[in-house]
């Protein structure tokens, strides 16, 4: 009867540092907020690549990065994997035309420093 004194308080895990992270669409335009409250944003019209970037920091640092590449194909923003809003970036870029899953996957199981360009605007 008064056994609920007894259990141990649960313990809650702190979020990751990934997920202090923000990304997000809204209408036309990509945002990337990082841990520090720095914004970023993009056009979509002006995204004209993808790629996943690995490194071997893991499993303590962030060793997977989403970079978008600006109209004139240099990087414009980046966030990492386990961004809070992560879900719906991933599903809006996912959807481009000509997407390369396999090298998202490919990427996703590398543990180097590479790069895996997985979309590119023709």
């Amino acid at each position: 009867m008064f056994g609920w004194f007894a259990r141990k308080p649960r313990k809650v895990n702190p979020p990751s540092p990934e997920a202090r992270w923000f990304v997000t669409c809204e209408g036309d335009m990509l945002w990337v907020m990082d841990d520090q409250r720095n914004q970023q944003h993009l056009a979509k019209a002006d995204l004209s690549g993808v790629i996943i970037e690995t490194n071997d920091s893991g499993p303590w640092g962030a060793d997977v990065w989403w970079v978008l590449a600006g109209p004139d194909g240099q990087p414009a923003m980046t966030f990492p994997k386990g961004a809070s809003g992560e879900d719906a970036m991933l599903d809006y870029l996912m959807e481009l035309p000509g997407f390369d899953y396999e090298k998202m996957i490919e990427a996703m199981g590398s543990t180097d420093n590479a790069s895996f360009p997985v979309w590119r605007r023709r």
